[in-house]
């Protein structure tokens, strides 16, 4: 028995795969079946291994910052107890390591659903013919070697041969991405290259029958199958961090190592000074406020909200994100390789050109809508002036099974989407269809085959005389070649002209050309009747025709794509089309968007194949359209373009694009035609399936990782400050920590946690679209932002510890009748109140807070009122007083604060000020 699993079966015929598979028309016997059971197993997806959810909840007590946390809330927990005090500092911080673990597993514990999506593709009872009989089982007891009859409107249920067929005609836009349906020509063998989309004598699982029956020899299953085969990449891809991922795990690293080292300086010190043991108490509690003061226990939160906050306004762009952090990823994007289909094109099939052999006319208007003009060089054409034009839109008319109607001020189209075309075509020359069918008579018809691959079809007036046409006449439309091939005259304006061997070049000549602008052409042809119609056999009337013309079609691009093209390349993007339509129709696209230029290199699914990887990724720089393409082909453009150091956003909408959108950094599913699969592996979904929401998107991530390093910027410049003020605290020969770790928590949280969700709703810069992507490679403390922190840390520390001296010294002066470790409570004050002032200057890095309008960004004003009051609250609030360990302020040293406080803002504004000078001295 041979194994069904390398075979290239297209390059068989029937009844050669039959024997190879030791099958027979009759099918397999039972015992043989079970017997192929056992070795070929069921025929369905396999599940590979996924992380359980306590897997996942586990791994998030693994972040360096987290588990640091926990130490310090396990040493605080161990000083109150042995005290007999009340452990709220480690209930707070225990509380703080559950809600950032929690925050973190809600992001990742989405079970990854694609292969369950791909598993509701297979069919769940199907057809088949064992020992001669024909019987109903289920799709996975199928085994190679198995019969099954396929009908309109069933799912392949696995791999087959086709042995015979009647106008089968299968859609598989899921599996190879071509929109139109298959028509399958089991006749017929095929070279071993041949493409997937070309093999039209084999069957795929997961596809759906549109049109006819057939009888098919199933060839493979399970695993083994195209869909199978897919199904092995989803599971193969391993998901890589994002690089705001990357970057948390840095920020990480080098806080807690900082802190450390920070905390190891302290204690040496300390010790030095007194020469024992005496002070280290003291200096446990420094080095345990310290690294509670050295975690931004808000910045995940903050994060998380922008992120939110992000996906909210995408969606009013029509980008509905499923996972958080493609918001931020999408501002690193730099090549977005788009599908064709759907999202450059308008999914709409619509007439561009027909060419009788005298004229050419251009056809405007878009979409099935039967509105717009018919012009002849730019003018307007008289139809009724021009019979082979007004003979070509009758059979446009007349030769169709479609139907167009409104749906509100849409027109859609029942049927197929090339009739839909020539339906709006014949309404755009005044012939409609519903008026058409109501005055005359379509007594016979021979419909498109394969084999033909024409249509022809005879109508006769109706009695009330308001048919357009006299007599009987046979309208005919289909492959040019073969209808040119059987006409005899053409129709020119004066009349009929015999069809010359120079006037049949010409007529090739334009076929040719308008194919290779990427047109799909159809040729038309009629015939007056003037005896009896022989509807018995029809096609021997096709004979000695009248040539009418060709008719060149487009799925026509979205007319908003080429300004969307232009967009992405003034912001450093590149666009890269993967189709799996033809190499003419691809290069005609993409040379009308802007994607590719007149004469660039494209690459078909065949070139791929014979590439090496090494060869590819040296090729993929120079390449931006590639067609024709199969899954792995697609898999394997976005890794070389990943090899290369591209930052890679890939589209898609079929079941075959599903590994290359799980490897892409951002992979963007399509919202209206993408299958389960390919949505359940994206990062995001396409509402409106429009290349053009992908730019929007990616702007609106530019602006969320511009306000991401924002905040961190403000959240660990203010956290530096505390450090540094902490650790001066018993150097300076202060007694006492200045801050508590309840204290530190509710800066990190409330007084830092509030400005730094405000600062997330900036509006974006004005040039956000018009510089290079951000580096996803880039440290989190690029571009000056390390700088910045360390510089506002310093600044502010200093200020800290300059009111701490002056306030340890005024409280503890002789006579002053306030609590000594009043001087505390000030620090604490000023470091919150500065983070204000420093949250409105953060806003900008070269303009002044005058300078900016305040109504951009209510939000930050709010949040810095509202955090000053809650911080005065804590003061004056007994309750709230006390289990923060503060005590009341006077009037005069709650102004020391705000004066002090407001120096961080003074100096900051400053720099600002600088900033300008130079640069206007710069530009003169």
């Amino acid at each position: 028995m041979a194994r069904a699993v390398s075979t290239h079966w297209h390059t068989l015929s029937p009844h050669q795969a039959t024997t190879l598979l030791e099958s027979s028309p009759q099918g397999l016997s039972n015992s043989e079946a079970e017997h192929r059971q056992q070795v070929y197993g069921w025929n369905e997806l396999q599940e590979g291994a996924t992380r359980r959810p306590l897997e996942i909840l586990w791994d998030q007590f693994k972040n360096i910052m987290l588990l640091m946390l926990i130490a310090v809330a396990l040493v605080s927990l161990l000083l109150d107890l042995q005290s007999g005090g009340f452990p709220k500092d480690a209930i707070a911080i225990f509380a703080i390591v559950l809600l950032n673990g929690g925050l973190g597993y809600l992001q990742e514990s989405k079970a990854e659903k694609a292969l369950a999506a791909l598993k509701n593709m297979t069919s769940p009872r199907v057809r088949v013919l064992r020992q001669g009989r024909e019987q109903e089982v289920d799709a996975k007891c199928l085994v190679p070697g198995d019969i099954v009859l396929l009908e309109a409107g069933v799912q392949v249920p696995a791999d087959g041969r086709l042995l015979n067929a009647a106008n089968l005609q299968i859609r598989e836009a899921a599996l190879t991405g071509e929109a139109e349906a298959v028509i399958k020509q089991p006749e017929v063998t095929l070279a071993e290259e041949s493409a997937l989309g070309d093999r039209v004598n084999l069957v795929f699982q997961g596809t759906e029958v549109l049109q006819g029956r057939g009888t098919v020899l199933i060839t493979q299953t399970g695993m083994q199958t195209e869909l199978g085969r897919i199904a092995t990449m989803i599971q193969s891809v391993e998901a890589e961090p994002t690089p705001l991922q990357q970057r948390m795990a840095q920020l990480g690293n080098v806080l807690v190592s900082g802190s450390l080292v920070l905390v190891a300086l302290v204690v040496a010190i300390g010790l030095l000074r007194t020469g024992d043991l005496s002070l280290f108490d003291e200096l446990l509690e420094v080095s345990l406020s310290m690294a509670v003061a050295v975690v931004p226990e808000g910045l995940p939160a903050v994060i998380t909200v922008t992120l939110a906050l992000g996906t909210q306004r995408m969606v009013r762009r029509h980008a509905l994100i499923r996972k958080l952090p493609a918001v931020e990823t999408l501002g690193s994007v730099t090549t977005i390789c788009s599908d064709k289909t759907g999202t450059l094109t308008q999914n709409k099939m619509v007439v561009q050109r027909v060419q009788t052999l005298d004229t050419q006319y251009t056809i405007t208007g878009t979409g099935y809508a039967p509105e717009g003009q018919i012009l002849a060089d730019g003018q307007p054409v008289a139809i009724e002036s021009a019979p082979a034009l007004e003979a070509l839109l009758m059979a446009s008319a007349f030769c169709n099974d479609a139907t167009l109607s409104p749906t509100g001020n849409v027109w859609t189209i029942l049927g197929d989407p090339t009739e839909g075309a020539l339906l709006a075509l014949a309404g755009k020359g005044g012939f409609h269809t519903n008026r058409l069918k109501q005055n005359c008579d379509r007594i016979a018809e021979i419909p498109f085959t394969s084999e033909r691959k024409r249509m022809s079809v005879v109508i006769r007036p109706c009695e009330d005389g308001s048919c357009p046409v006299d007599e009987a006449v046979m309208f005919t439309k289909g492959s040019p070649e073969l209808v040119l091939e059987r006409c005899q005259l053409v129709q020119m304006p004066a009349g009929t002209e015999p069809l010359t061997p120079a006037k049949r070049d010409q007529i090739l000549a334009h076929n040719d050309e308008m194919a290779s602008r990427g047109l799909r052409v159809l040729g038309f042809a009629m015939k007056p009747l003037n005896h009896a119609v022989p509807t018995n056999d029809l096609e021997a009337e096709e004979q000695e025709l009248i040539w009418l013309g060709l008719v060149g079609m487009l799925d026509a691009p979205r007319p908003e794509v080429r300004a969307a093209v232009k967009a992405c390349r003034r912001a450093g993007i590149r666009p890269v089309m993967i189709t799996g339509d033809h190499q003419l129709t691809a290069q005609a696209i993409a040379t009308d968007l802007g994607i590719a230029q007149p004469g660039d290199t494209i690459l078909t699914g065949r070139d791929l194949t014979h590439l090496s990887t090494a060869e590819l990724e040296a090729t993929v720089p120079h390449v931006s359209v590639y067609a024709r393409v199969a899954p792995e082909h697609k898999l394997r453009i976005v890794q070389a373009l990943q090899k290369q150091g591209e930052f890679v956003a890939m589209t898609g909408d079929g079941v075959n694009d599903a590994p290359a959108l799980k490897q892409a950094d951002i992979g963007i599913a399509m919202g209206i035609t993408g299958t389960d699969v390919s949505k359940e592996a994206s990062d995001m979904v396409l509402l409106d399936d429009n290349f053009t929401t992908i730019v929007a998107a990616t702007e609106e991530g530019r602006v969320v990782y511009d306000n991401i390093r924002r905040f961190i910027k403000y959240i660990l410049g203010s956290n530096i400050g505390e450090v540094l003020t902490i650790a001066a605290a018993p150097l300076i020969g202060l007694g006492g920590v200045p801050l508590s770790p309840l204290q530190i928590l509710w800066m990190n949280l409330v007084t830092d946690g509030v400005p730094a969700l405000a600062l997330a709703m900036e509006p974006g810069e004005p040039n956000v679209m018009r510089r290079p992507p951000n580096n996803p490679r880039e440290s989190i403390f690029a571009r000056g932002l390390g700088a910045y922190m360390v510089r506002v840390g310093i600044l502010l520390a200093i200020l800290a510890i300059a009111l701490m001296a002056w306030a340890y010294q005024h409280t503890h002066a002789a006579g002053y009748p306030g609590d000594p470790a009043t001087w505390k409570t000030l620090v604490f004050t000023t470091l919150c109140l500065a983070q204000m002032g420093h949250a409105l200057a953060a806003r900008s890095d070269t303009r002044l807070t005058v300078q900016l309008n305040p109504a951009s960004n209510p939000f930050i004003w709010a949040a810095v009122l509202l955090t000053t009051g809650l911080q005065i609250l804590l003061i004056y609030v007994p309750p709230l007083r006390d289990f923060f360990g503060l005590y009341p302020l006077s009037a005069l040293e709650l102004a020391v604060c705000f004066g002090f406080s407001a120096l961080l803002f003074v100096w900051l504004e400053g720099e600002k000020l600088f900033i300008q000078f130079a640069m206007k001295r710069q530009r003169s």
